[in-house]
């Protein structure tokens, strides 16, 4: 009998390489490995050992040709038998009668059903590095003539490959589970910041959306968020998401009028390839990817009618088709719609349905202006400055009572966004450890975007900025006036004199 031919080694590990790397499950995959052997090197049996270091133990994690029992039976400390010594040593070792080698133990008895037919067996380390971590063993029928080195060295490769699919695996198994640790990091953390109590206001409107938010959030019901830009309805899309029974599952977001009219779709419900010019691969959409969670449609009312059909359909009969495609995929899905256009309107325009509105509008909430909040400025404001101050590492402590009240009389026709925006500028600006009216934006100085500020005269801004230097000056030293004009170098008779005119009491800052 000869050997196994070059050509035949090369497809053998080929054919070996591919079953490493078909599956993730590395007892499945040294099955086949064996397999493969078995039709190949007229193997009779082979195995697989493992050892554990903490027991200093060897056993069979695999077998070919062997009994689950047997299998069982087969175990070794280091240094026992031949596959001890392999794993101990780190070489492989060749009996070429098994019957002649005294170190040959025959642990498993599996090789009396063949007392009459003499055996060769074959042992080769598997390394990780310098470290054994076991042994690839084979069983074959004696034969003088046959070349056993020759298998011994392809065991050896076949060995190595072994063992790198081990570290390969080690190593995917050991992202999976910091991936694990940081999904659950991350969905902890998002569930913590969209709880009610991170979300700001203290106003009675808030506190009317936080009650209808805690009434929905536990149901699965269709929810349409009402208010104009910049009020926080995707905020209250949050925490609907991550305090409903799907906060585990998908939460996937998808701003409507940021998508063009002629890709909306393919976005929502995915596409097939070839459904059109570009469509090179099949694509899922939003509506899929999101299946078991949420999905947030942001500026819903910016949907062309063509493309509310099919929404229509997904919150009727949870169905839908990916353009270009025919198979209808089923959905669980629940939708929290949100708009800044007035749906009502365009129900009398015809350019939104009006079936669709009734189906999205199951569950309203309207977000209050900030305007119709000015309980909720001041809370708002303190939050964005020690956010910002925190992230520019400035020692900014509170806002000067001027600026206070020009954020009071502002109209936020941006809303909560805007005030973030102004704070935000406020605190790059700011030198000090106050922020003063001369830090916000020129339109709130001005008040011409407002017809709640009239504007001031020369006269009245010095007067303004000097009630306010002096205010600042009794904060910080507790209502102490000579302390406060040694802040403001000027004489305590003059502070005290300003203080009058001004109509401020140091008392109240004691």
């Amino acid at each position: 009998m000869t050997g196994i031919k070059k050509t035949e080694d090369i497809a053998l590990l080929y054919e070996i390489s591919k079953a490493l790397n078909e599956s993730l499950d590395l007892r499945k995959s040294l099955y086949k490995v064996l397999d493969i052997l078995s039709n190949a090197m007229d193997m009779v049996r082979g195995t697989v050992t493992i050892l554990n270091p903490l027991r200093n133990e060897i056993s069979i994690e695999v077998a070919h040709g062997m009994s689950r029992v047997a299998m069982e039976r087969g175990k070794y400390r280091l240094g026992e038998g031949v596959t001890g010594r392999v794993i101990q040593t780190g070489k492989p070792f060749l009996v070429p009668k098994i019957s002649q080698e005294p170190l040959f133990l025959n642990r498993t008895a599996t090789r009396r059903v063949m007392k009459n037919q003499e055996l060769s067996f074959i042992c080769v380390p598997v390394k990780k590095g310098n470290h054994v971590v076991g042994a690839l063993s084979v069983d074959r029928p004696y034969d003088e003539s046959y070349p056993l080195k020759q298998d011994e060295r392809l065991l050896s490769i076949i060995a190595t490959m072994i063992a790198q699919h081990v570290i390969n695996l080690e190593r995917v198994q050991l992202e999976k589970e910091q991936l694990r640790k940081e999904n659950l990091r991350l969905r902890e953390e998002l569930s913590e910041k969209y709880t009610f109590t991170n979300i700001i206001g203290n106003s009675n409107k808030m506190r009317a959306v936080f009650q209808l938010v805690s009434q929905v959030c536990k149901s699965n019901a269709t929810v349409l968020i009402r208010g104009e830009s910049g009020t926080g309805k995707e905020l209250i899309a949050n925490a609907i998401h991550y305090n409903s029974p799907r906060a585990k599952q998908p939460f996937v977001k998808v701003n409507c009028a940021a998508l063009p009219s002629n890709l909306i779709e393919s976005e929502l419900f995915g596409h097939e390839k070839g459904a059109f010019t570009g469509a090179i691969r099949q694509k899922p959409g939003k509506f899929e990817l999101a299946n078991k969670g949420t999905i947030f449609l942001d500026e819903v009312g910016s949907i062309g009618i063509d493309v509310q059909v099919k929404l229509l359909r997904v919150l009727q009969e949870k169905e839908f088709e990916r353009v270009g495609g025919y198979h209808t995929i089923k959905t669980d899905i629940r939708i929290i719609a949100a708009t800044s256009k007035n749906l009502e309107l365009s129900l009398e325009e015809e350019t939104f349905r009006s079936d669709l509105y009734y189906r999205l509008n199951v569950f309203p909430i309207y977000m209050p202006p900030l305007r119709e909040r000015k309980t909720d400025i001041l809370l708002l404001a303190d939050f964005f400055l020690e956010k910002y101050a925190k992230e520019n590492s400035k020692d900014i402590r509170r806002l000067s009572t001027p600026a206070i009240d020009m954020l009071m009389q502002y109209h936020w026709p941006g809303n909560v966004r805007e005030l973030e925006n102004c704070i935000e500028r406020a605190v790059l600006l700011c030198e000090e450890n106050v922020i003063h009216s001369y830090h916000l934006p020129p339109s709130l100085q001005t008040g011409e975007e407002s017809d709640t500020v009239p504007a001031l005269s020369l006269e009245d801004a010095v007067a303004t900025l000097e009630k306010e230097m002096v205010i600042d000056a009794l904060k910080n030293t507790h209502g102490n006036m000579a302390r406060a004009a040694q802040m403001l170098h000027i004489t305590e008779r003059k502070f005290t004199y300003k203080a009058k005119a001004y109509g401020i009491d140091y008392r109240r800052y004691r």
